[in-house]
C-alpha cells in the first residue's frame, strides 16, 4: 500500500508560476488604483480574500524587511462595514491585525444607520447582510472615497463572473451590468464624474484554490474559524447553521456538535460552515481540490433566495 501523500511537505515543491503571474497582475492593479484615484480605500473584513488582498497591498506599497515582515504604511485606509452580527473571532482578528500593521481602519456601523433611520429592520433577528449596502454607501459619502478595493472573485458567483476588474458605480452607488467599460489589454478607463466611484477587484481572476495556495505559500494569518473546530450547529435545508444568539434553533430542530470550518465568513445570520477536519492551509488546499460547489453556493443562505439575488444586491451598491 502506498504511503499517504503529505501535501504540507509537497506544497513548497509545487510549481507556483501561475501564482506568481496572478500576484504580479494583482500588484499591477493595486498600483493602477493608487495612481488613478485620489481617495482609495481597501475593504478589509478579516475574511480570507481580504487578507490575501492586504498581503498583496503590502507587497505593492511597502518595503519587505524580513520574511513576511513589511516596513511602512499603505497609501490608503482599510474599511469595514460592521453589521453587528459578525463572528466575534473575525472582529477580534480584524482589530488585532490592523493594530499589528499600524494601519488606519475606518468602520461603518450598521447600528449607526439604524439610529439615523436609513435602515429599518422588520424584526430584531432579521439578517442584516442585505442592509450593508446602505451603510457602505454612507461610509463612502462621508469619507469621499472614489474607489474601494475589494477581494471579490469571478468564480464565487455568476453575477460576480460578469463584473469587470474596475467596476464603475454611478452617483447612486449602483452597478449597471450592461454599461460596463471594456478592459482590453489591461487598459482601464477610470474616469468618473462627481458623485461616482469605482470598485476595484485585484484578485478577480483568482479561484478559491488559488487563494488557499497563496495563503499556504505566504503563511498569511487568518481567523481561527477558517480551520477545523467544534461548533454547535443545526442541520437546516441542507446547510449547517451555527447556533448563535441571532441564529437560535427553531422548534423541533436538534442541536449537535460537529467538527467544522468556514469556507467564507460574513454575517452570522447567513453564513454556514462545512464539516471538515482541515487544521491548516495545506489541509484546506487538499479539500479544495475535490470540491464541486463554490464557497458561496455551499455556505451562504442569502444566495439561495433566488438565482439573481447577488446581481440584484450588486445593482443596489453591494460589494
Amino acid at each position: 500500500m502506498n504511503a499517504p501523500v503529505n501535501l504540507e511537505q509537497l506544497l513548497p515543491l509545487a510549481d507556483h508560476r501561475h501564482l506568481d503571474h496572478l500576484e504580479e497582475e494583482a500588484i499591477f492593479i493595486l498600483r493602477e488604483v493608487a495612481a488613478a484615484f485620489e481617495r482609495p480605500a481597501l475593504l478589509f473584513s478579516g475574511g480570507k480574500d481580504s487578507c490575501v488582498v492586504l498581503r498583496l497591498a503590502e507587497k505593492a506599497f511597502k518595503q519587505r524587511v524580513a520574511g513576511n515582515e513589511f516596513k511602512g504604511r499603505l497609501p490608503f485606509p482599510l474599511v469595514h462595514v460592521d453589521t453587528g452580527h459578525n463572528f466575534p473571532e473575525v472582529i477580534e482578528f480584524r482589530d488585532r491585525r490592523v493594530a499589528e500593521m499600524g494601519e488606519r481602519l475606518v468602520v461603518g456601523h450598521l447600528e449607526d444607520s439604524m439610529k439615523k433611520g436609513t435602515i429599518r429592520l422588520s424584526h430584531p433577528l432579521e439578517s442584516r447582510n442585505g442592509h450593508q449596502t446602505v451603510t457602505l454607501l454612507e461610509t463612502i459619502e462621508e469619507h469621499r472615497f472614489d474607489v474601494l478595493i475589494g477581494g471579490a472573485r469571478r468564480d464565487e458567483e455568476k453575477a460576480r463572473a460578469k463584473e469587470r476588474i474596475f467596476s464603475h458605480r454611478d452617483s447612486f452607488g449602483q452597478w449597471q451590468p450592461k454599461e460596463q467599460r471594456p478592459e482590453l489589454w489591461n487598459l482601464f478607463n477610470t474616469r468618473i464624474r462627481p458623485g461616482e466611484h469605482f470598485r476595484a477587484f485585484p484578485i478577480s481572476n483568482w479561484t478559491e484554490l488559488d487563494v488557499w495556495l497563496y495563503i499556504a505559500r505566504e503563511n498569511i494569518p487568518l481567523p481561527s474559524l477558517y480551520y477545523a473546530h467544534d461548533r454547535a450547529v443545526i442541520r437546516r435545508k441542507g446547510l449547517l447553521v451555527p447556533v448563535t444568539d441571532v441564529t437560535p434553533p427553531e422548534a423541533g430542530e436538534q442541536v449537535e456538535t460537529a467538527q467544522v470550518r468556514f469556507r467564507t465568513v460574513g454575517d452570522m445570520t447567513c453564513t454556514c460552515p462545512v464539516e471538515s477536519p482541515a487544521a491548516n492551509a495545506a489541509d484546506v488546499v487538499a479539500e479544495t481540490l475535490t470540491v464541486t460547489v463554490s464557497e458561496r453556493g455551499a455556505t451562504r443562505m442569502d444566495d439561495r433566495t433566488s438565482d439573481a439575488s447577488m446581481e440584484r444586491r450588486k445593482k443596489e451598491g453591494y460589494f
